[in-house]
């Protein structure tokens, strides 16, 4: 167990971190979330009211449906990111741990007229694998009919179950809310299955790194735009420039000035030679020779999957090719390291 934002989170469990990596890949991992935050969102025009502060389209978003979403600054930073479900008469948004008081106040104070709860007496778990539908269809038959970022109720010996067909492992999955009270037997039960093992922040490190998801605090930060992240994807066209709804949201000059013209600086995915990690912090060069660097590692390790040391992380746009060499210092050594397309490693997502 070690200190995660606030909370004491486990690193592993007996299977150890290499085993619960493959095991989430080849069958179903169980994974404690309950520290990120969980918030209704409730009032008038409230998925407008949302898109003052977010750069994606909320208002649209279809009843049961659920998207990946972001909180900007002035400046175009990330505040946090999230996931944000369309629940019929509110919203209902995960926010991360470290970040949920800082967000909870930021929504309360930009989003007038709009009720804020968090709802603190439920728990969160995340049920990732090829199996986890086998699995968790046991206790909910209902969710085999949902695909790929459905939200839905389901009921479990008269308690209600908030699930949603999402995760940040790469693999197929399930978020699942519990009633705070029910969440240790409901996870046993998950656990009584034979496909399921739980898992701990190592694996799921590895298992995202492998995916090419962000970390918040490492990967995106206050002083990172959505673009320069690669994130752009999740800004639809009805927010971009010449959209219905265009900008509106804190950045929205630098946001969309960058999705026109590039951003100077882009992440991308590293891999470096041999067989020993680089992790966040490690500089980036242009040769062996360069005296300034030009980027550096904003979260790497071994990738279990890959069989091989991978990473992410900033460089500038010019060198950002696919294929192109650069260099990284690691005690006191210049080491080649490739630009690589994201992810590392297919998403197997339930379309």
């Amino acid at each position: 167990m070690v200190p995660f934002a606030g909370y004491e989170m486990p690193v592993q469990y007996p299977m150890g971190v290499l085993g619960e990596h493959q095991h989430t890949r080849a069958a179903a991992g169980l994974f404690d979330v309950s520290h990120m935050g969980q918030v209704i969102l409730r009032g008038p025009k409230v998925a407008l009211a949302l898109e003052a502060l977010v750069p994606v389209a909320v208002e649209g978003l279809a009843e049961g449906r659920q998207r990946y979403a972001l909180l900007t600054n002035a400046q175009g930073g990330i505040l946090d990111d999230l996931m944000v479900a369309n629940r019929g008469n509110h919203l209902f948004a995960v926010l991360n741990a470290a970040c949920k008081a800082d967000d909870l106040a930021h929504l309360r104070a930009h989003l007038p007229g709009i009720e804020v709860i968090e709802r603190d007496d439920r728990a969160l778990l995340a049920l990732q694998g090829p199996r986890a539908e086998n699995a968790l269809s046991a206790l909910l038959p209902g969710v085999a009919g949902m695909r790929f970022m459905d939200v839905a109720n389901h009921d479990w010996q008269e308690q209600e179950i908030w699930v949603s067909r999402s995760g940040y492992t790469g693999e197929d999955g399930f978020e699942i809310s519990v009633p705070k009270a029910r969440a240790e037997a409901f996870a046993r039960a998950l656990l009584a299955h034979p496909d399921v093992e739980p898992v701990g922040l190592g694996a799921r490190d590895s298992l995202r790194l492998e995916a090419g998801l962000c970390l918040y605090g490492q990967d995106i930060d206050a002083t990172t735009t959505p673009i320069e992240a690669g994130l752009g994807w999740a800004i639809q066209k009805v927010r971009r420039a010449g959209g219905a709804r265009e900008g509106g949201f804190p950045g929205a000059e630098v946001v969309l000035a960058q999705l026109r013209e590039g951003p100077e600086r882009l992440r991308v995915g590293l891999l470096p030679e041999g067989r020993a990690p680089m992790r966040a912090g490690t500089p980036l060069y242009t040769s062996p020779e360069a005296r300034e660097p030009v980027g550096q590692i904003t979260s790497g390790g071994f990738g279990p999957s890959l069989g091989r040391p991978i990473a992410m992380g900033y460089l500038p746009a010019e060198s950002t090719g696919a294929d192109t060499e650069i260099w990284a210092e690691l005690r006191g050594k210049r080491l080649p390291v490739r630009v690589v397309p994201l992810p590392f490693r297919p998403s197997n997502y339930r379309k």
